[in-house]
């Protein structure tokens, strides 16, 4: 593979926009060539504005000979298609989550990869995060122990308006509900923590039943706002060593505490958590107390700081996450988090929304 930066191409016009791309730019070995959008109009504000090529057509994009991988930023529901189809191009991915409406087609991108010989990404940001490094650290080094108790409060507010209009978020077969937007997440950052989700039973409910639609027409809600999980989870992987964890994700908590992990083990106690709702980077500390010591504030190690600071803190991580993709590329090692990550996480949350 060249030297050269490896063009970028970006579909979504959200988070794509306004996160993926300056998190590009700070890549040295990316560089974005190109935008996806399925409505001309929005994409041509976005192309002025960047100077970016614009397509709206996929195989467009994917026959452009400066694309060598491609980031999937859109709605849930059209990635798998998508992803299937830049990876049968021969492109790299880098999706965000969740990956797939259902882990079958989790399952079917990750044989696909392996066949074309492709790096495939999932933007699991909190992996990348300073202070959720550090924890991983800790724990990994035995700083409490053997954990008996995991508790996983995430309760934010963000749709706790019943006057927020209908969108994709509300329709479950979309992709929608707080099981793929949170869940998706937890589930992830458990397994790589603590370890491996096993059996779940969740308790699942739709607080607000209809949303005013495009035409202020009132729309029916199917998506879950609120979801009460309760699982086990494999210690480092070992089948012997089983540890309860209690998963509480709302998206209409009013005044909610924000994400808070608690990890209660055999030597000690880990908590990490933020109630900053506006920016789930800035605003995370990190507490750990030995058996029999009151808690006390730990900091990141230097190495996990990140070389630059933004206004929204979501570019850093994901800046971060895009260079490990970088690397993987390079290197033809596997990436991390990629499709096996993707997989155990889409297979936990489908089990939650059966519930």
């Amino acid at each position: 593979m060249s030297s050269q930066p490896l063009g970028v191409a970006v579909a979504g016009l959200g988070f794509g926009e306004k996160v993926h791309l300056p998190a590009l730019e700070a890549n040295q070995d990316l560089k974005p060539v190109a935008l996806w959008h399925p409505r001309r109009e929005r994409l041509d504000l976005a192309c002025a504005e960047s100077g970016l090529q614009g397509y709206d057509n996929w195989d467009a994009l994917l026959a452009d000979p400066a694309v060598d991988a491609v980031i999937v930023a859109t709605p849930p529901e059209p990635r798998f298609d998508l992803a299937r189809a830049a990876l049968q191009a021969g492109k790299h991915v880098l999706l965000e989550k969740p990956i797939a409406l259902h882990a079958d087609q989790a399952m079917e991108l990750q044989r696909l990869a392996l066949r074309q010989q492709r790096s495939v990404a999932v933007d699991y940001e909190y992996r990348a995060v300073p202070l959720f490094m550090q924890a991983e650290r800790l724990l990994r080094s035995g700083a409490v122990g053997t954990p008996w108790l995991v508790k996983l409060d995430w309760l934010m507010s963000s749709r706790a308006d019943a006057s927020r209009g209908w969108s994709w978020y509300s329709d479950r077969k979309a992709g929608g509900g707080v099981i793929g937007a949170l869940g998706t997440h937890a589930f992830d950052t458990l397994a790589w923590l603590i370890g491996p989700v096993g059996a779940v039973q969740a308790l699942n409910s739709v607080s607000i039943p209809e949303r005013p639609g495009p035409d202020g027409a009132m729309t029916a809600v199917d998506a879950e706002d609120v979801a009460l999980i309760q699982t086990m989870l494999s210690w480092q992987g070992r089948s012997d060593c089983s540890v309860p964890a209690q998963v509480n994700l709302a998206s209409v908590a009013r005044n909610g505490r924000g994400c808070w992990l608690e990890v209660y083990g055999s030597k000690g106690t880990l908590i990490l958590g933020s109630e900053n709702q506006k920016d789930y980077v800035h605003g995370f500390s990190l507490w750990l107390a030995s058996s029999g010591e009151p808690l006390r504030s730990i900091q990141a190690d230097a190495d996990l700081a990140f070389p630059t600071t933004w206004s929204d803190g979501r570019v850093a991580p994901v800046a971060r996450i895009q260079g490990w993709w970088a690397e993987s590329m390079r290197s033809g090692q596997p990436m991390i988090p990629g499709l096996m990550e993707g997989v155990a996480s889409r297979l936990a949350c489908d089990a939650a929304a059966s519930n």
